[in-house]
C-alpha cells in the first residue's frame, strides 16, 4: 500500500433493510436491551457487530446451548499457584467493561442462565454474583443484546414471556435480491454479474417449498459462495460446496439443488 494511502475501512459492513438499524440504534440510546429475530445467516450478528463499532465498545460474544451453565456465564473460583483466584466470566466483564455483551441463539440457553441475566435486562442493569455476594451495576457503555431463530425452533423450547418482554425484537429476514446483490459485491468483491446469478439461484432454492429444507439459502451461504468464486473457483463446483452441501447429505435434496445451480451458471 503506498504511504499515505488510506487503508481498508475497520468498519462492518452492514445493509440496513427495514429500518433495523435504526431501531436499534434507538434502543441503544434508550438503554433498552435488543433482541434480534431471523433466520440462520441474514446478518444478526453482523448487525450487533456494526453497532459495536458505531458505539466504540468492546463486543464480547456468547454462542449460547443447553451445555452452558451460570459459571460459564457469570464465572469461576480458580485455584492458580495454591491460591484461590475469581475470574469473570463473559458476562460479568461486559457488565464491568461496559461492553456490548452478545448472546448468539439465546433461546437455546438453560432457564436457570435466562433468570440470571434478567436484572440485566430491566431497570436495574446489574448482576448479581452469588459465589462472591457481589453486585455489579452495569458500567455506562454498557449494552445487552441477544439473537435467536424462531422458524428454528419450531415448538421446541422458546423463550419464556418472562424474558422475551425484557427486551425491546426487531425482526430481520432476508433482504431484497437488488440489496442482496449489492451487499454480495461490496462484501466479497465479486463481479455484480455473479452475484446476481448467486442472488437468483437463491431466490428459486427458496421458493422450492416441495424440498422442505429445515434452512433455506442465507446471505451467508452466498457470500462464502462468491468468495470462492472470486479466489478462482469453477462456479457451478463453488455452488456445490458453498450452498448445496452446507444446506444437506440426502441425495433427493442435493441433486435437485445442483440442477437449479446448474441452470444459474
Amino acid at each position: 500500500m503506498p504511504d499515505g494511502a488510506p487503508g481498508p475501512d475497520p468498519r462492518p459492513h452492514y445493509r440496513s433493510v427495514s429500518g433495523e438499524l435504526e431501531s436499534v440504534r434507538a434502543a441503544v440510546r434508550a438503554g433498552l436491551p435488543v433482541l434480534l429475530k431471523g433466520p440462520t445467516g441474514c446478518g444478526k450478528s453482523r448487525l450487533v457487530e456494526a453497532v459495536a463499532w458505531e458505539l466504540g465498545r468492546p463486543l464480547i460474544t456468547v454462542a449460547c446451548n443447553d451445555e452452558t451453565s451460570a459459571s460459564d456465564l457469570l464465572g469461576r473460583w480458580l485455584l492458580r499457584g495454591g491460591d484461590t483466584l475469581w475470574q469473570d466470566g463473559p458476562a460479568s466483564r461486559a457488565v464491568r467493561q461496559g461492553a456490548v455483551l452478545y448472546l448468539d441463539e439465546v433461546a437455546e440457553a438453560r432457564d436457570d442462565i435466562l433468570v440470571v441475566l434478567h436484572s440485566l435486562a430491566d431497570h436495574r442493569r446489574e448482576l448479581w454474583l452469588d459465589r462472591t455476594d457481589e453486585r455489579i451495576v452495569a458500567a455506562p457503555g454498557f449494552q445487552l443484546m441477544a439473537s435467536y431463530n424462531p422458524g428454528y425452533r419450531r415448538g421446541a423450547k422458546d423463550l419464556k414471556p418472562s424474558t422475551r418482554q425484557r427486551f425491546v425484537a426487531v425482526g430481520l429476514g432476508y433482504p431484497p435480491p437488488a440489496v442482496e446483490i449489492e451487499i454480495l459485491s461490496t462484501e466479497t468483491g465479486c463481479e455484480r454479474q455473479i452475484a446476481k446469478k448467486l442472488v437468483t439461484l437463491a431466490c428459486k432454492i427458496r421458493g422450492l417449498e416441495s424440498l422442505a429444507l429445515p434452512e433455506t439459502v442465507s446471505t451467508r451461504l452466498l457470500v462464502h459462495t462468491a468468495r470462492l468464486i472470486t479466489q478462482g473457483m469453477d462456479p457451478r463446483l463453488a455452488c456445490d460446496v458453498g450452498i448445496v452441501q452446507p444446506l444437506s447429505d440426502e441425495k433427493d435434496i442435493t441433486l435437485p439443488l445442483r440442477d437449479v445451480a446448474a441452470l444459474a451458471f
